[in-house]
């Protein structure tokens, strides 16, 4: 405890003098002489390297939210300690004030009340026994969380929510460690809803192609169109689904995430690495003790959060297509009646069959809702410290820095890396997009012109620049520690932060780097991407049967003792 102390101040002194390191030499400076600099970077930087060092998400994210507002104040003790306040009053607090964001806290309090009742009267227990009739291997069960990220593609929190809390009972019989799905959850949420046709998302993605289209004179493409027309460049979105299924279909790992995998298979016999309690005598009683009924108990609320989501989309939604209802939608009502509903039905199913009583539903339900608080509370110091990077300028800054870098055919592949690295410092896949788009696009098209290029090639610019931004957002919000979905991610499979950001960086790098590659071939090199896809299918195959291993449970076993594991493939 006395080391960890130590670290802890450590690390905040530290931040004071970087801090303070642009005001050195006594000199009259403002906050003005912050905005937009280099300094900008300090905040999301100081919150992701204690988080990934110490391993402690939330000190990790109230200090770089104390070095932002540090920053924003000025110079001087006194505001070094006013700031200390400052941080939750002038961005928390506000920044939960958020009638989206609360939207998302209420979901996710909602998902977790439900989640708890279906455990306590057994729903759960009865769909991993109908599942576990045909899925008895861990490729069969990677490759069903998988598919489900699929079947929930309309919005990403709903798909992270659901597919997690529905799959873990399953994947711990497995033994597929929680790191692996938080990967399958999270690496098939946003990648699928950016590609889909209809989804929350569009209404947002479309809004920020419109928005851009403002600065755009003599371009008459409808913005949704634009949109379809950039599918094609996503390649991240394509790659990572692609990669998902492999890892899954092989059952091979490679990196932090095999090293938490073959951990597990120790944890059988060293207590000390069974982190989450899978094998531990307590967890086998309970785990008796627990109700199991029919697994339409905990399916049906399912697809009532699912079927009620969606009918949320179209009700709120206003126009006579689908095109038009999905773009004026208002997700968040739609989340929370879908939620709000699934609890409901949940309650009225569980008393209507006597499953339990009114304070054993009420206690599962409040247990359910208690496991959504840590990850909650992470979620909300996550939009502060976005706040603190908007408030700082950090995506003015990025831009500047790369701004004098683009060009015509090179332009999508730095917009690609240049929305990764913003997304991954603000921790926002929309904030980032919302920032770009605006910005990346009209870019695009005056760069085209200006330079007298053929229209079909400046239009194939533009569309490489939108999924440029769409996909570099993605990216960087799968790598970044403090994102909200990859938090989500964390919160719904029921795994550590930190653990699940360090397993799932080398997947998402490669596949960000071959997306990279990918689009400076359509670009530069002017390869298909009819033929781009195939090759970096080939070269995803290729890493993983490479470098990916399935270990043997059998070598992890100490002498003279059972296996640690059934469920070798």
């Amino acid at each position: 405890m006395k080391k960890k102390l130590i670290l802890y101040a450590g690390a905040v002194g530290v931040i004071v003098l970087a801090t303070q390191f642009g005001w050195a030499g006594g000199q009259e400076t403002t906050n003005a002489s912050v905005i937009g600099s280099w300094m900008s970077m300090l905040p999301p930087l100081v919150a992701i390297v204690i988080a990934l060092v110490f391993r402690q998400v939330l000190f990790a994210l109230f200090v770089g939210i104390w070095a932002g507002a540090f920053l924003v104040a000025g110079p001087g003790i006194r505001s070094f300690f006013e700031s200390f306040f400052t941080s939750l009053t002038d961005y928390i607090v506000p920044g939960v004030s958020d009638p989206g964001r609360m939207s998302i806290v209420v979901f996710s309090i909602l998902i977790g009340g439900m989640v708890g009742i279906i455990t306590a009267n057994g729903g759960t227990r009865g769909i991993i026994k109908a599942i576990t009739r045909f899925v008895k291997t861990k490729v069969q069960g990677q490759l069903v969380t998988s598919l489900m990220g699929f079947v929930v593609f309309f919005d990403d929190y709903a798909n992270t929510m659901v597919v997690g809390n529905t799959m873990r009972p399953l994947t711990d019989e497995l033994r597929i460690t929680r790191e692996k799905l938080a990967y399958l959850v999270d690496a098939t949420a946003a990648p699928v809803a950016t590609i889909a046709l209809v989804s929350t998302w569009i209404g947002a993605m479309v809004g920020f192609i419109a928005s851009a289209q403002a600065e755009m004179p003599n371009f008459n493409e409808a913005a949704y169109s634009v949109f379809i027309h950039s599918l094609p460049y996503n390649f991240y979105a394509f790659f990572t689904i692609l990669f998902v299924i492999l890892i899954a279909w092989t059952g091979r790992d490679f990196g932090p995430m095999l090293k938490a995998r073959i951990n597990l298979y120790k944890a059988k016999h060293d207590p000390a690495l069974d982190t989450y309690n899978l094998y531990t005598a307590e967890a086998e009683v309970v785990d008796k003790k627990r109700t199991e009924s029919h697994w339409v108990n905990a399916v049906v609320p399912i697809v009532v959060l699912v079927g009620g989501t969606i009918a949320g989309i179209f009700i709120t939604g206003e126009g006579s297509t689908v095109q038009a209802i999905i773009e004026t939608t208002n997700s968040y009502k739609a989340l929370l009646w879908g939620s709000m509903a699934s609890l409901v039905v949940t309650v009225v199913m569980t008393l209507s069959q006597k499953l339990l009583n009114i304070e054993d539903t009420l206690e599962g339900m409040l247990e359910g809702m208690h496991v959504m608080f840590d990850g909650i509370l992470i979620l909300v110091l996550a939009w502060a410290l976005s706040d603190i990077t908007v408030a700082l300028g950090t995506a003015d800054y990025l831009i500047s820095v790369f701004g004098d870098t683009l060009s015509p055919l090179w332009m999508p592949a730095v917009v690609l890396l240049l929305s990764a690295v913003t997304a991954f410092a603000t921790g926002s896949s929309w904030g980032t997009m919302g920032i770009l788009m605006p910005l990346i696009v009209p870019l695009a098209w005056q760069i085209g012109n200006s330079m007298g290029l053929p229209m079909e090639l400046t239009l194939e610019v533009i569309y490489a620049s939108v999924s440029a931004v769409l996909a570099g957002s993605v990216w960087g919000d799968h790598c970044s520690p403090i994102s909200d979905t990859t938090i989500l991610s964390s919160l719904a499979s029921q795994c550590d932060h930190v653990a699940h950001v360090n397993t799932q960086l080398p997947y998402a790098l490669i596949v960000g780097a071959i997306s990279v590659l990918s689009m400076i071939a359509a670009l530069v090199l002017g390869i298909s991407w009819w033929v781009i896809y195939p090759v970096g299918g080939i070269l995803i195959a290729g890493i993983i049967y490479k470098f990916g291993e399935i270990p043997d449970p059998v070598t992890y076993t100490p002498a003279g003792k059972k296996p640690a594991e059934t469920y070798i493939q």
